[in-house]
């Protein structure tokens, strides 16, 4: 990239951002169609308001799912991020069920037949990314940013003596030197607290989970450290801001990093290719920057409701590739099928796996035993080496 030097900001946010109560809250919706019918139909939408959970949307199949069940939940999950304050409570604030029966037409379109695949749940074009500058392959201000948050929600399920409330926010920006961050520049940090704390004292209270987050030497210029600019944070969650689903999916993708198809992922099955095919872009980006072919790598697909295949890849490894981008793509679908059902076969995704992904970013994950972040996994790594490239 030459001598160049630039500053590049990131944010995330807490799993009680009232759009990630929304997200969880769809996402154990989809998990529950799926644990009943792996071959359910989900697009569950929440909106989350003082004391009050909205859910609507389209299902089909699952058909031992209950409201009394979809109820429980949400209940459930709002509990499990820690939401006990008089303005939004999971046992007192009111659900409302509105789902109904997914449309004849749409499912005319996805569902296979004798003639045909399985089709797109809905056109669309969708964005995978992978770079080096992190282990785990992402780009290093959207990793920090949701580290830090990470740090902070676990220290606050584990004590209960706690200053901080479930709401968060952060944001890091980076120097980067020749294309490669070097430290941080700025950090802002806004959470969630207990009544009768100053600024200094939330303050000292969040810097020493910045200081874990960060690689040594990183940390940014005093006066460029934020917590709490506004000075207050006592009301949180739904109670301070209505929430709804997808509505966070840059900080569930790659921080701005890398272009975003539009489409969220949170609520959806994995017919719908917003999510399966964002997962299988990422997947495939992760093995190349994993397999040394490119220090970066950016993937492209697209699709229409009801086709199967994709109408288009895209690979552009950004300057930094070591091999040919078009015999690259060629290959790498070669070793996936790219159809909806081809991408839910190989990466295992019609499984109860979705809850877990509503905070904190999609990528960047540790694969789990039972199925969790599949798209993780670099195990095309040895066949893209061997590859004819």
């Amino acid at each position: 990239m030459g001598n160049t030097e630039h500053l590049f900001t990131s944010e995330s946010v807490a799993e009680g951002h009232p759009d990630k109560v929304c997200d969880r809250i769809s996402d154990a919706i989809v998990d529950a169609y799926l644990n009943d019918d792996p071959n359910a139909r989900v697009a569950a939408e929440t909106l989350c308001t003082t004391n009050r959970i909205v859910i609507a949307g389209e299902v089909r199949g699952g058909n031992s799912v209950t409201h009394t069940d979809i109820e429980k939940l949400a209940r459930e999950s709002v509990k499990d991020i820690g939401y006990a304050q008089e303005g939004f409570h999971w046992a007192d604030c009111k659900v409302e069920i509105l789902l109904h029966e997914q449309s004849s037409d749409i499912a005319m379109g996805v569902d296979a037949s004798d003639k045909k695949d399985e089709g797109a749940g809905d056109q669309g074009i969708m964005f995978g990314y992978a770079c080096n500058e992190t282990p785990e392959l992402m780009p290093a201000p959207i990793q920090l940013s949701h580290r830090i948050l990470q740090s902070m929600a676990k220290a606050r399920h584990v004590d209960e003596a706690s200053i901080f409330g479930p709401d968060a926010k952060s944001q890091v920006t980076l120097r980067y030197v020749e294309g490669k961050p070097v430290a941080a520049t700025s950090i802002v940090v806004s959470t969630q607290h207990k009544e009768g704390l100053t600024q200094a004292e939330i303050r000292e209270a969040v810097r020493p989970f910045v200081l874990e987050a960060l690689p040594g030497g990183w940390m940014c210029p005093e006066k460029e450290f934020y917590v709490n600019p506004t000075g207050n944070f006592v009301i949180g969650g739904p109670d301070g801001d209505a929430g709804l689903t997808g509505r966070k999916i840059i900080v569930d993708t790659y921080g701005g990093a890398a272009p975003h198809g539009g489409g969220a992922f949170s609520g959806k099955d994995p017919t719908k290719v917003d999510r399966s095919a964002a997962y299988a872009a990422r997947y495939l980006a992760k093995n190349v920057v994993a397999a040394g072919l490119a220090e970066r790598c950016l993937i492209q697909l697209s699709y229409a409701i009801g086709v199967s295949k994709p109408l288009s890849v895209y690979v552009n490894t950004q300057g930094t590739g070591q091999v040919d981008e078009q015999k690259l793509g060629a290959v790498l679908m070669e070793l996936m099928d790219l159809s909806p059902r081809g991408i839910r076969e190989h990466l295992g995704l019609s499984k109860p796996i979705y809850a877990r992904t509503a905070a904190y970013g999609h990528f960047g994950r540790e694969p789990d035993a039972d199925g969790g972040f599949s798209w993780e996994k670099t195990d095309l790594v040895r066949n893209l080496r061997t590859a004819s490239l």
